[in-house]
């Protein structure tokens, strides 16, 4: 049996094909989405959860390395790995937000795919990572389903989070066809997010119309303008209405992290200054909101980070905000700042102001946050999104009959008036922002197995 499999930077979610309508499975708590966040005892609990009670193959020499590298860690540290010991979703995050200090949490493994530099070690966690994520969505679904689940369409975004060009593109790919192997996955095609998101909205379509699918993803933005319409039904080969893409690594989760960093952060003491009047180096403050970045989280939370931040207290003028770093760096409390600006960030879809409360680093600890902070905090990170659309302009050598403006982030009013503005005579259409890409890569998926 096949599904479409939106293995996402913020969400992950499948769907299936029935009676020729795409039909999203429920993953958690009879949600279609499942958050992007697993949590563990310790990051080495993950390759030995697998193996002892998976059976999941370790083909590579790295991955047997990492797996005996974690038998030995986990065997030291008395943890013992139980079938609930690694958690996924909403669940993860629970777990993470009740104890802090003593649970291995990451949220968006996908963003970390296509990073430069990665060691072959490396890359072997970061498919085992996948992997678990894959292997738990799989069971699930084949439990509803009472059926195997052997072939799948996954989605990819045009360029992943990386800077390397093609290269960082095959590496986040080859992890995500190992991973989805080793989950138990027969048969695996991928397929461009944009084009799948287009696909679903293609079947609402009369008429050959030119489409500029903008998805604004939680890592990615990715664009694809493509000829669509019903004489395209069913054809797997659909080179001839791919009219040019573009995408870069700025999503959703870049908007949350300039947010948190912008109207957080100055709680904490970003943006303070010394007793002697001198500005405070403002580094640690990113590092510690930049959770889509490995190297600025590891900078952040290492022994050497801690003894700058108790320097920082010594010599702040406000050495009581510059106490709060320190307790984020404590308690690893950085994808909780990051997710308060998230919530704030979604608030205000539908308010002129939210509060945000920090209470989880201080008593008390309050941000209000209106539009106009929000629209000057993402202005950067914006104007990116928009370089892509002009990009795929530009790579088509056309204009649009339609603009299909899809993905977690596209219910923004600040997105949706930057597109307009850019492309002011075109259309806007919408659509499931959340759910267009797994039903396109169902439909996609029913094309290629059929």
């Amino acid at each position: 049996m096949y599904i479409g499999f939106d293995y996402g930077t913020a969400n992950c979610s499948v769907a299936v094909m029935k009676e020729g309508v795409p039909t999203a499975l429920p993953l958690e708590q009879n949600a279609a989405l499942l958050p992007s966040m697993l949590c563990a005892p310790t990051r080495e609990s993950v390759s030995e959860w697998l193996f002892r009670h998976h059976q999941i193959p370790t083909p590579d020499a790295e991955n047997q390395a990492l797996l005996r590298r974690a038998l030995s860690a986990n065997r030291e540290e008395d943890i013992d790995v139980t079938p609930g010991s690694v958690r996924f979703g909403l669940d993860a995050l629970a777990h993470y937000m009740a104890d802090p200090e003593d649970v291995w949490f990451v949220k968006s493994p996908k963003s970390f795919l296509g990073a430069n530099g990665l060691k072959p070690q490396q890359i072997a966690f970061f498919e085992d990572l996948v992997c678990a994520t894959m292997l738990h969505i799989r069971q699930t679904a084949e439990r509803q389903l009472d059926d195997v689940i052997d072939q799948a369409v996954i989605g990819r975004p045009i360029n992943f989070q990386g800077l390397g060009g093609d290269e960082a593109n095959r590496q986040a790919q080859g992890i995500l066809a190992r991973a989805a192997g080793r989950a138990g996955f027969r048969d695996i095609e991928f397929q461009f997010e944009p084009v799948a998101a287009g696909l679903d909205f293609e079947a609402t379509l009369q008429k050959e119309t030119r489409v500029l699918v903008v998805d604004i993803g939680g890592g990615t933005t990715d664009c694809s303008m493509l000829l669509m319409g019903p004489a395209w039904h069913g054809k797997s080969d659909r080179s001839g209405s791919l009219l040019g893409h573009s995408g870069c690594r700025v999503g959703g989760n870049d908007l949350d992290i300039m947010l948190a960093f912008k109207e957080l952060m100055p709680l904490l003491g970003c943006g303070g200054v010394t007793g002697k009047g001198t500005a405070l180096p403002v580094l640690p403050w990113w590092n510690a909101v930049a959770v889509n970045d490995v190297p600025a989280q590891s900078e952040f939370y290492a022994a050497a980070s801690r003894r700058l931040i108790e320097t920082l207290i010594r010599d702040a003028a406000a050495p009581e905000q510059v106490r709060r770093l320190l307790r984020v760096w404590q308690q690893k409390l950085s994808y909780r700042l990051v997710r308060a600006a998230e919530e704030s960030k979604v608030a205000l879809s539908e308010q002129h102001q939210v509060g945000s409360s920090l209470a989880f680093v201080e008593q008390a600890l309050y941000a209000t946050i209106d539009l106009p902070m929000l629209e000057a905090a993402i202005a950067q990170p914006l104007e990116r999104i928009q370089e892509q659309v002009q990009l795929a302009l530009d790579a088509s050598a056309t204009r649009p009959d339609v603009v299909y403006l899809t993905g977690g982030s596209a219910r923004s009013p600040l997105l949706r008036q930057a597109i307009s503005a850019q492309l002011p005579a075109i259309p806007l259409a919408s659509g499931d922002d959340f759910g267009s890409v797994t039903a396109g890569l169902a439909r996609w998926a029913q094309v290629m197995f059929r």
